[in-house]
């Protein structure tokens, strides 16, 4: 098909009539006019495929549109692909994964996620906006040494079982296969290797030569139902969303590179965000002016010292916006491994996300005491991962975290013996 002169990517067209032919004369299929696959390949360089393709399982709202999955679940649905009749939903954010089954050593894993919307209007709110997806996953262990990595799904919302499957997906086929079986993996927390100072030169040499030199083709194919007089419209939303998600791949696999250790890989992703060490010198100053202790053993040491001792600090540690709506903007490691996120991924959980509703009632009528006294304690119960995973903790203290000008930056939380329920 023809393009806008950027060849990035490639549209190839099947009519259902082709379909039809080279198919089982007994399989319905819905679209009237046939189905638009969009593919784009990259190189990339210095990115473990298994690292990556967790990434994009574990994080869809980084790299997916709510509303073209919507679309693809209503094609199948009405049989009728509407670009028109598409009403714009809002992602909650929120995606449960359903294990199915899985091989032995889990290097093929079949499971269900559903995405949870919101509706935009009153009227809708009663409607379900949920969308079910069959997902294949391959290779997502960091110790996978196969010859492929991939993530495959294709919405499953109320269609008959004879009707074939729309797959889209991505699959990462490394360039450089190692030979001793070793783990090229890294862990989804881009701040797990951050060190200060000389500690820093420790975290990039423990990520090994192979780590920083692979190199691996990542291929993204789309697929899309379409009606004859839609064609080309669809043929253009096609191309601009596999764009987009060609520069979310970029944009996450800039900050997943093994040689982009430390903090400021997840800087650069993150705007309006201060200097690591410069807010991990704002929190502990804050504990102690509120709470009258001090909140790492050794607080008289520079702000790089800090950031490291704030970092590996046994007790989750959460920092979120001061506004309406608080959304997370830092955490440190333990606080990463509660929430089961990354850094990239981090601005997608809000406060009200993570609590149960006794959780929330205890937060919200302790708001006044802790924006009259600075500080707040909150008593032990259950909050949520951003995988939707139970976490009990023993107690939770709450902070106004204070800038150079003595105004109030964001809260910052400490969720003390945190384990998963």
């Amino acid at each position: 098909m023809g393009g806008d002169g950027v060849e990035d990517v490639v549209i190839a067209c099947n009519s259902t009539k082709k379909i039809r032919s080279n198919s089982n004369a007994g399989i319905a299929f819905g679209a009237p006019g046939g189905i638009i696959c969009a593919k784009a390949s990259m190189l990339l360089q210095s990115v473990p495929p298994a690292v990556l393709v967790r990434f994009l399982r574990e994080h869809r709202s980084e790299w997916a549109d709510y509303n073209i999955d919507a679309y693809l679940a209503s094609t199948l649905k009405t049989s009728a692909c509407s670009l028109t009749g598409l009403r714009p939903m809002r992602f909650s954010g929120s995606q449960i994964i359903i294990p199915l089954a899985h091989t032995v050593e889990n290097e093929e894993i079949l499971e269900v996620v559903r995405l949870e919307g919101q509706p935009l209007t009153h009227d809708e709110a009663l409607l379900s906006r949920d969308i079910h997806l069959l997902q294949l996953c391959t290779g997502i262990d960091e110790k996978s040494v196969g010859s492929s990595f991939q993530l495959v799904f294709a919405p499953i919302d109320d269609f008959p079982d004879e009707t074939p499957l729309i797959s889209s997906g991505f699959r990462v086929i490394p360039l450089d296969m190692k030979t001793d079986g070793a783990s090229s993996g890294r862990t989804l927390d881009l701040a797990s290797s951050l060190e200060v100072g000389s500690a820093t030169a420790q975290a990039s040499g423990d990520a090994s030569a192979d780590d920083c030199n692979l190199r691996s083709v990542l291929t993204i194919a789309f697929q899309f139902p379409y009606e004859l007089h839609l064609q080309d419209s669809v043929a253009a939303m096609a191309r601009q969303y596999v764009r987009s998600i060609v520069s979310a791949v970029q944009r996450v696999s800039m900050a997943i590179s093994p040689s982009q250790t430390g903090l400021n890989a997840g800087q650069r992703i993150i705007s309006g965000f201060p200097e690591a060490a410069t807010l991990a010198r704002w929190v502990c100053q804050s504990y102690h002016y509120h709470l009258g202790v001090e909140l790492l053993s050794q607080s008289d040491g520079d702000a790089e010292q800090l950031l490291k001792m704030l970092w590996h600090y046994q007790d989750a540690i959460l920092c979120c916006s001061f506004k309406e709506k608080p959304v997370f903007t830092f955490a440190n490691k333990a606080g990463l491994d509660m929430l089961e996120t990354s850094l990239v991924a981090l601005q997608d959980l809000t406060l009200d996300r993570i609590f149960d509703e006794p959780g929330k009632e205890a937060l919200f009528s302790n708001i006044p005491k802790l924006m009259e006294q600075g500080h707040v304690y909150l008593p032990s119960g259950v909050c949520m991962s951003g995988m939707g995973r139970h976490v009990s903790f023993d107690q939770a203290v709450a902070w106004k975290v204070l800038a150079e000008d003595s105004n109030v930056h964001c809260l910052a939380f400490c969720f003390v013996n945190w384990s998963f329920v």
